[in-house]
């Protein structure tokens, strides 16, 4: 489970988010919807400890900040970084080793296979594409086996045969229990997933809208309606 409250932070006098508070239980998908500019990287990035915020921020009901809920999340940025240095296996070696995973190799084979990355696995960071390096980050996110998964526009650079196979991952993770929260700004990219959606604007959750009471094209219409874009627009 991932729990936010009252999440605020500022840059300088701007508030990026605003008194943000919203609970995404075991086995769910929360979409993080909105314009560009919203506030939803720096809501992400809070939660994955990348930013001093106010507020409280719960994994697995244990402080966000703590070592212990550290191990149970993983974290796809919207910009992937490699080092340049290591191949794209030992990136993954790497990350086992750091949050202490045991990976069978045939777990990352498959995992690679799943990517289309087994002949790109000894390129190294410098090497590779953007697109190829969020292959990579999302590999390194899934081989820890997390309990919370956090994934900022994590559709944005990848092909059309990855965003497929990467949708199957997160149906097959959130069936196995895992929490999910996505943030992106495009909602055809994610209206097959979603079980409950939190739409910002400027910084706020102005509308919550779980799957059960709001069908897709009734979603569509609420967020132009809520966000004051132009029906047909994508926000950027």
């Amino acid at each position: 489970m991932l729990e936010v409250s009252d999440l605020t932070k500022k840059y300088g006098k701007n508030l990026a988010a605003d008194h943000i508070g919203f609970t995404v239980p075991d086995g769910r998908i929360g979409i993080l919807l909105g314009p560009n500019g919203a506030g939803k990287s720096t809501v992400i990035k809070s939660i994955a400890g990348l930013l001093r915020y106010k507020g409280t921020i719960r994994i697995q009901g244990r402080d966000a900040v703590s070592l212990e809920a550290k191990r149970r999340f993983a974290y796809v940025p919207e910009l992937p970084y490699m080092y340049d240095a290591l191949t794209v296996r030992e990136h993954l070696e790497f990350i086992t080793r750091a949050y202490g995973v045991d990976a069978a190799e045939e777990e990352v084979q498959r995992l690679l296979g799943r990517f289309e990355l087994t002949d790109k696995q000894d390129k190294l960071g410098n090497e590779l594409s953007k697109g190829m390096m969020q292959k990579v980050s999302i590999c390194c996110a899934l081989i820890t086996k997390p309990e919370v998964i956090l994934l900022d526009e994590p559709m944005v650079g990848l092909d059309p045969a990855a965003i497929r196979e990467l949708k199957e991952v997160i149906l097959e993770r959130r069936a196995d229990g895992c929490t999910i929260l996505i943030s992106t700004h495009m909602l055809e990219m994610v209206k097959e997933l979603w079980d409950v959606t939190f739409v910002m604007d400027r910084g706020r959750i102005v509308g919550t809208y779980p799957r059960e009471a709001v069908a897709d094209e009734d979603l569509e219409a609420l967020y132009f309606s809520v966000t004051g874009q132009e029906n047909g627009k994508d926000g950027r």
